[in-house]
C-alpha cells in the first residue's frame, strides 16, 4: 500500500475496513428508500434507481478490475495519479455513463435495496481474500489498496448524493470521511488548487464557481 514520507498509510485506516463501512453506510441509505420512491428523482437524468446503481458500480468494478489480466509493474502511485489519469484519459461519453447508470439500476431487480446490499457483502470478502497485488484499471496498473481508495471515494461521494436525493440525515462514518477528505486535499494540491481550498476552508475567501478537483463533471463515472 502506498505510503506518505511520515511512513503513514495513504489512505489512513485499513482500505478493507473503510470500505466496509463505507458500504455498510450507502447500504443503509439504499435501505431507507421507500419502495415507492424508486422512480423518484436522483442525479441529473438518473431517478433514484440509476442513482443507486451507479453507486453500485463502485462495487461492481472491484470484480472487473480482478478479471483482468495481472500487470507486472505499477503505473499509478496512488489513488491521486488514478483520478489525474483518468480525467487525461477523457473517454467517458456522459450519454454512456449515463445509460450504464440506468442499466445497473435496472440489473438491481425488483429488491435494489437487497441486491445492493448482497453486492456489498461479496465485494467484502473478495477485498479481504485478495490482498494487495498489483491489478489492471481503466487508468493503469496500481496496488489494489489504492484502488480500493478510489472505490471508498466513490461510494462515500454518491452516497452522499443519495442521502440528498432522498432527505435523509445519516452521516457517513468517520474513517470514511477522513480517507475521502484526505483524498480531495491531496488531488486539489496535484491539481494546482490546494491554495484556493486552503482559504475557502479558512473562511478567507469562497471557492471559485465550479470547481472540481477530479477536472471533469463531478457525476462522471470513475470506473
Amino acid at each position: 500500500m502506498t505510503q506518505h514520507t511520515d511512513g503513514t498509510p495513504a489512505g489512513g485506516a485499513d482500505p478493507a475496513s473503510v470500505l466496509a463501512e463505507a458500504s455498510a453506510w450507502v447500504a443503509g441509505l439504499v435501505d431507507g428508500i421507500p419502495a415507492s420512491s424508486w422512480a423518484g428523482a436522483g442525479l441529473g437524468e438518473w431517478d433514484l434507481r440509476a442513482l443507486v446503481g451507479h453507486t453500485s458500480r463502485a462495487l461492481v468494478t472491484v470484480h472487473e478490475t480482478l478479471a483482468r489480466p495481472t500487470p507486472a509493474t505499477v503505473e499509478l502511485r496512488d489513488a491521486e495519479d488514478y483520478f489525474l489519469r483518468v480525467s487525461e484519459l477523457q473517454t467517458a461519453d456522459p450519454r454512456a455513463v449515463m445509460l450504464r447508470g440506468v442499466e445497473a439500476g435496472a440489473a438491481l431487480g425488483a429488491d435494489p435495496a437487497g441486491a445492493f446490499r448482497r453486492l456489498a457483502t461479496e465485494t467484502l470478502a473478495i477485498v479481504r481474500a485478495t490482498g494487495d497485488p498489483v491489478v489492471g484499471t481503466i487508468a493503469g496498473a496500481m496496488r489494489f489498496e489504492d484502488y480500493i481508495s478510489t472505490r471508498i471515494f466513490e461510494l462515500v461521494v454518491h452516497g452522499l448524493d443519495i442521502r440528498a436525493a432522498t432527505e435523509q440525515r445519516s452521516e457517513p462514518p468517520l474513517a470514511s470521511l477522513l480517507s475521502v477528505a484526505a483524498l480531495t486535499s491531496r488531488l486539489a494540491v496535484r491539481r494546482g488548487l490546494g491554495a484556493e481550498l486552503l482559504l475557502a476552508l479558512t473562511g478567507r475567501a469562497p471557492l471559485p464557481e465550479g470547481l472540481s478537483v477530479l477536472g471533469a463533471s463531478s457525476k462522471e463515472e470513475r470506473p
